[in-house]
């Protein structure tokens, strides 16, 4: 999708290449977690890319192309007539006339209200974003982690840069009940990289940028799938049609494949109606499967007591290293599950000696 709006580039060169994910026991450096991204072939990798990198090369591409963007309106719903889709904003203004209405807003849209059971998962994330020196140990091409139990878990992924020129960052991030955050913040950021150097002494050299946890945000997560994404000239896609942890990782890529099947269901059809059935069909599958996995997959990561820490470690770590094992889990962690590329009609782009 990026490559047909001219976006590989620049992305390629603000972001940073992923070849593997491997986590260690903090107790006893085992590994317990390893993912290639090789065993899906020579040459694949994944791309970490900073959130604003993304969105910035984004914007750009909508200010080349003259669509209009209307600045300082907070969307509270929408109406619905013959004449067409109208949006509403908190200080009255209607912005109307629309065949579609693209609901972006993400988890917490106002425009999705009611469309699917929510459940506020227990644990959410610091998150944090430091500049990745030559001091940072690690491995410059990998997503690590350091686990205790299922009830502590860090991170470190090399992001690249926000924009050209600027420093290349890594993001850090640290597990956490949402019912622990008010505590946390009381004790201070002193306190806070004491526990982290206990659970990992090389991560904390990358927190010195950090002198104060307001510049540490807490994310938290909830759990919900719609019970169908669209209504009459109203469709919700991304974390507005759905959200979970991202263990996987891939709520970016989720919403960027729900807008190409957008697109392609658009083109395929002149009946708006049908256009968005066969975009539900196209996602259905993906999605579901997704949302499920996410929700077995987290709790062996973010969960109090010792039983799934356990079977993650010993049962579950060494069936990882078996051949359909590594095929499993690369797949999961690529979005490659259930084939998504092909139910939009779209073949993934080669780039060099193999596919991105």
């Amino acid at each position: 999708m990026l490559a047909e709006l001219g976006m590989v580039e620049r992305l390629t060169s603000l972001g940073s290449p992923i070849d593997r994910i491997f986590g260690r026991v903090s107790s006893s450096s085992r590994i317990v977690l390893d993912v290639r991204y090789d065993a899906l072939g020579k040459g694949w990798r994944a791309l970490a890319i900073h959130r604003a990198a993304l969105f910035g090369t984004l914007h750009d591409a909508v200010t080349t192309a003259g669509i209009e963007i209307v600045h300082s309106a907070e969307i509270v719903r929408t109406e619905i007539d013959a004449k067409g889709a109208t949006i509403v904003t908190s200080d009255g203004r209607r912005h109307g006339g629309f065949d579609l209405i693209v609901d972006a807003l993400g988890a917490n849209s106002p425009l999705a209200v009611g469309i699917a059971r929510r459940t506020a998962l227990p644990y959410g994330a610091l998150w944090v974003n430091v500049p990745c020196t030559d001091q940072w140990p690690g491995l410059p091409n990998a997503l690590e982690q350091r686990y205790r139990r299922a009830i502590m878990m860090a991170g470190v992924l090399p992001v690249g840069s926000r924009a050209p020129g600027e420093p290349r960052l890594c993001a850090f991030f640290w597990s956490m009940r949402r019912d622990q955050v008010a505590e946390w913040r009381a004790r201070g950021v002193a306190d806070w990289k004491r526990n982290v150097a206990a659970l990992w002494p090389e991560a904390e050299r990358l927190l010195e940028p950090v002198t104060d946890l307001s510049q540490v945000t807490f994310a938290q997560y909830d759990h919900f799938t719609a019970h169908s994404p669209v209504a009459e000239r109203l469709v919700h896609i991304g974390d507005a049609a759905r959200a979970t942890s991202p263990q996987l990782g891939q709520g970016a890529n989720m919403a960027l494949l729900d807008a190409l099947a957008l697109s392609r269901a658009l083109e395929m059809h002149s009946s708006l109606a049908d256009a968005l059935n066969a975009y539900v069909r196209m996602r259905f599958w993906h999605i579901r499967t997704f949302q499920w996995a996410s929700a077995l997959f987290t709790p062996f990561y973010q969960s109090d007591g010792y039983a799934l820490a356990f079977v993650r470690d010993w049962l579950a770590a060494p069936l990882s290293n078996l051949p359909i094992g590594r095929q499993v889990l690369v797949r999961l962690v690529s979005g490659m599950t259930v084939a998504p590329l092909a139910r939009v009609r779209f073949a993934p782009l080669r780039l060099g000696s193999g596919p991105l």
